[in-house]
Order: C-alpha cells, then sequence, then structure tokens
C-alpha cells in the first residue's frame, strides 16, 4: 500500500515544497504553505503543480500577502489562500499557529481522503 505523500513548507520552504509537486514523478496529495514564499518556485513550476495548494498568511505579514496572492494566481491546481486575523510572518500571536494547524490539518485529512 502506498501512502498518499504531503507536503507542508514554512517561509522558503514552500518554494522547496511547491517545486517538488511540481515534478511529474512525484505523486502528491495534497501541499500547504504557511507564511511561504511560493513565489519562489517560479511561474513555471506553480503552474504545473496539480496537487490541491493551500496558502496560510498571516493578514499582518504585509509584503508576504502580495506575494502569495500572485503565486495564488499562477498555481495550477485546485487552490485555497487563507489570510489569518492579526498572525505575522511566524505566527507566535495567540491562538494563530493553532489555527495554522486546524487548516492544515482538515486540508491534508480532506484530500488524503480523496486520493486513497
Amino acid at each position: 500500500m502506498t501512502l498518499p505523500l504531503g507536503l507542508f513548507g514554512a517561509s522558503t520552504g514552500a518554494a522547496a515544497a511547491l517545486r517538488l509537486a511540481a515534478d511529474p514523478g512525484m505523486d502528491v496529495a495534497a501541499v500547504v504553505s504557511r507564511g511561504g514564499r511560493p513565489d519562489l518556485a517560479d511561474a513555471d513550476a506553480l503552474r504545473s503543480v496539480e496537487a490541491p495548494t493551500l496558502l496560510i498568511v498571516g493578514g499582518d505579514d504585509d509584503g508576504v500577502i502580495d506575494l502569495n496572492q500572485m503565486a495564488f494566481e499562477q498555481l495550477g491546481s485546485p487552490k485555497q489562500l487563507v489570510i489569518v486575523p492579526g498572525a505575522t510572518h511566524l505566527f507566535e500571536e495567540p491562538g494563530t499557529l493553532e489555527e495554522v494547524a486546524r487548516l492544515a490539518s482538515e486540508w491534508f485529512a480532506g484530500h488524503f481522503a480523496r486520493s486513497e
């Protein structure tokens, strides 16, 4: 039995996760980016991603919101962009990291069930 592969990337690790998901040889069930820089994956990679992708950004992470919105528009996969109010780049504010964990676990659970 092959288990579904989920990729979670934070900050610049989000770009690495998306580049891996864009590889046609990889069978990725879902991707989550937390406070990430998906724009660093480059437009060709973003358009090639087929795995459902969730981008989570802090509402007070001004420059990164714009970069995520640009990457979101280029993604070729089913996608969602969630902005967590009151969160900064590292989600250090009370309750914000817990919200990221809830969003990510729901995203993975929903998409892993479909890939089995």
